[in-house]
């Protein structure tokens, strides 16, 4: 699985030094990012926002009896 973004490589190349993950892992996904410019950081996609549902005009018993 290729790194996503900078931050990320940086991330696995600090859990490396730190002995968490091994050098295959890392330059397994080292191999597989090959040299895509990668972003700096990767944001997460804005959510749709919901459409108001269209409310009705609420009439009245009384307005009903007018007409």
């Amino acid at each position: 699985m290729p790194f996503k973004s900078k931050a990320q490589r940086r991330k696995f190349a600090e859990l490396l030094v730190q002995g968490k993950i091994s050098d295959e892992t890392y330059e397994e996904w080292n191999r597989e990012t090959g040299s895509e410019k990668l972003p700096e950081r990767v944001t997460p996609k804005p959510k749709a926002k919901k459409k108001p549902s269209a409310s009705r005009k609420k009439t009245s018993i009384r307005s009903k009896k007018k007409k």
